[in-house]
């Protein structure tokens, strides 16, 4: 575990949260962390770790208040992609899935990318960069 990142959410329904991530390409976690309070999935291939919890368990788990995500962004969730492609297909399964766009698919010439709600209304985006024409400082 020493080294990796764990993202940590409070959901409304574990099923649904779970189904959703899957849908649009995250894998459960086999290790532990899945019960009827808690999910546990990977993004990507380095191994990134989102643990879905209820609302009453991560509230417990931090002592604090949840974020209503309906009236701010407390973080944004940036989904690395190998082209720009991705990023469609991304937003295709996301909409799919349930999920709302709040940043279509732009290009700014050296990045392409799109923003997306998951079903609790946190926030991500995904992006492609060509680091090549990324444009020089002055």
């Amino acid at each position: 575990m020493a080294g990796q990142i764990w993202i940590n959410l409070p959901v409304k329904d574990i099923n649904k949260s779970k189904g959703f991530f899957t849908e649009i390409g995250f894998s459960l976690n086999q290790g532990p962390g899945n019960a009827d309070d808690k999910a546990s999935l990977v993004i990507g291939d380095k191994n990134v770790i989102v643990m879905l919890f209820t609302e009453s368990t991560f509230e417990r788990f931090t002592g604090n208040n949840i974020a209503d995500t309906t009236k701010g962004t407390e973080v944004l969730f940036t989904i690395g992609a190998d082209r720009k492609e991705e990023v469609d297909e991304m937003v295709t399964k996301v909409v799919k899935a349930g999920g709302s766009i709040y940043g279509k698919p732009h290009d700014q010439g050296w990045m392409y990318g799109a923003g997306f709600a998951d079903l609790d209304g946190h926030r991500w985006n995904v992006l492609y960069m060509d680091m090549s024409k990324f444009p020089a400082e002055k």
